[in-house]
């Protein structure tokens, strides 16, 4: 089937190995070009996993995707060079500097010399880190290694970031400065998939949900579309409990 929006996701499903129940069942969406679409759920909603599968660090048990028009099996280096990844757990060396943790994944994307040093250069002096440069990563605080650790994902200039959970655990500071930085971005075109606790943030953050429990799509839209749809929510994360419950998950 001919793709329909610039993310397009088909029947998309993925059981691991011994499990009793799929982490993502027949899942269908469509994520617009510079949209910040965000991927909402409880613990074990299928969050991770779709993103994971999306930035084909997983294999999808069955469905496909498309990625700006290339197909996921047939056109997988295409996929690479367009997209960047912020993972939830800080994936640095903490024995390395912070700039020698951006060489070595500027390398990675090809990127070297002088554009590379000047790339590292700048996003430092925006995320206010340039005289932490020669400090290892193990001696950072942890907002500054979501700082460290977004850069890394963003330094080639991907038209498409995926990032899982990049607030969770920092200061009011770092997150302010990081939402602010992928506001940026997606006003020059930068299209952003996100995941996140954080209902306030999602709320102000996103242009467009999609709340997720046991591995399906339950609600999609805006937030503010959402919210003028259920009469008795007064905000996104009212929709959320009202979907999801208010029972603890693991």
């Amino acid at each position: 089937m001919k793709p329909e929006s610039y993310i397009w996701i088909e029947n998309l499903r993925k059981r691991y190995k011994h499990a009793k129940a799929d982490a993502v069942h027949q899942l269908s969406l469509g994520i617009d070009q510079a949209e910040i679409f965000g991927l909402l759920g409880p613990n074990g909603a299928g969050k991770t996993t779709t993103i994971s599968i999306l930035c084909q660090q997983l294999t999808a048990t069955s469905g496909s995707f498309y990625v700006n028009g290339h197909h996921y099996q047939h056109d997988k280096e295409k996929i690479k060079k367009i997209i960047g990844v912020v993972p939830q757990d800080i994936a640095l060396y903490p024995q390395l500097t912070a700039y020698e943790n951006l060489k070595f994944f500027g390398n990675l994307y090809g990127l070297k010399g002088k554009i590379l040093k000047s790339y590292i250069h700048r996003h430092l002096e925006r995320f206010g880190l340039l005289d932490r440069v020669n400090d290892r990563i193990e001696d950072y605080s942890g907002g500054m290694k979501r700082r460290i650790n977004l850069i890394a994902g963003i330094l080639h200039k991907p038209q498409i970031i995926f990032l899982d959970e990049p607030t969770v655990g920092i200061d009011v500071q770092s997150k302010t400065v990081i939402i602010e930085y992928l506001k940026e971005l997606n006003k020059k075109g930068t299209t952003i998939v996100y995941t996140s606790h954080h209902m306030e943030e999602a709320e102000q953050f996103c242009s467009r949900i999609a709340i997720l429990d046991q591995g399906r799509i339950i609600e999609n839209g805006s937030p503010a579309q959402l919210i003028e749809s259920y009469e008795t929510c007064q905000s996104l994360e009212d929709i959320f409990l009202h979907l999801t419950g208010r029972k603890l998950r693991d």
